[in-house]
């Protein structure tokens, strides 16, 4: 038997280099680069808008799920992750009747939240189980809401229940939400106490009716009770606030350069994209 040839350090070649060399972190995928079409997007990637909170102050439209992404980086040993969990709550095929017979497509719902106060929900269908869950993760950031949080009795540590009793419906399911003392855990079906984990809510009773087997208008009921806890004026909001300035008019220089500047580095990127190719 003929022995192989040894390469470098006295390893045999055709093996590879088995131990990867600390080479930095890993470059940006090509497909991974935001280049903002929006003007919020835009003032996000320029850290005009750093805090999540600003843009729901002037109830901002989010059309690209980047800006969630950017908001909520966290850096972590050199690497980049994000503080948003998420979970697929249900994958589920659905048909539809053409002249060429039946096509069927894959519905999935997820859910996402920072476990701190945000939570969204997206729904996708898709041809593929994989681009539904994409598309559906993409929904569920676009469409993040913020969850008052509030305490039962004394106002002692981090707010741990929300702040009032809150009802939401979907379809023919109905779900109330109470506050309850801490340590009580969250009271309720598995569904629930996803959505309410994701959101930061450690102490809750729930009541729900209707067909909650039906997963997605379950969820969507939980979601639209959680949307309403910022709807009710509790006399601690009722103090005077100072009115701001709407940051489109605030930075709208600042806006301008950046969007000469991205729209610089799209182009020098289409023409390096181009000449690789």
């Amino acid at each position: 038997m003929e022995k192989r040839e040894e390469g470098k350090q006295g390893r045999p070649r055709g093996f590879g280099d088995r131990q990867r060399r600390g080479r930095g972190p890993p470059r940006e995928r090509d497909e991974d680069r935001w280049f903002p079409i929006t003007k919020l997007g835009r003032l996000v990637k320029g850290k005009v808008i750093e805090n999540i909170e600003d843009i729901y102050k002037f109830a901002l439209p989010i059309k690209e799920p980047q800006i969630i992404d950017q908001i909520f980086a966290i850096e972590k040993d050199g690497k980049k992750s994000s503080k948003l969990k998420d979970e697929v709550m249900k994958i589920a095929p659905v048909q539809k009747q053409t002249a060429a017979g039946q096509r069927t497509r894959f519905k999935a719902v997820v859910i996402t939240g920072d476990e701190n106060g945000h939570v969204g929900v997206g729904v996708k269908l898709a041809k593929e189980v994989q681009f539904a869950i994409k598309g559906a993760l993409i929904a569920a950031k676009a469409n993040l809401i913020p969850v008052r949080r509030g305490y039962w009795g004394a106002k002692l540590g981090n707010p741990h229940t929300i702040a009032s009793k809150v009802k939401g419906h979907c379809g023919s399911v109905s779900v109330r939400l109470i506050p309850a003392p801490r340590g009580t855990g969250i009271v309720g079906a598995p569904v629930t106490k996803k959505i309410l984990q994701l959101a930061g809510v450690m102490d809750c009773y729930t009541s729900s009716t209707g067909k909650t087997r039906t997963v997605e208008n379950f969820i969507k009921a939980c979601y639209s009770a959680l949307k309403k806890s910022y709807k009710y004026l509790t006399p601690d909001l009722w103090k005077e606030w100072k009115i701001e300035e709407h940051p489109y008019s605030q930075f709208a220089e600042k806006e301008l350069q950046l969007k000469e500047t991205f729209a610089l580095e799209k182009v020098a990127f289409d023409e390096k994209k181009a000449n690789q190719q």
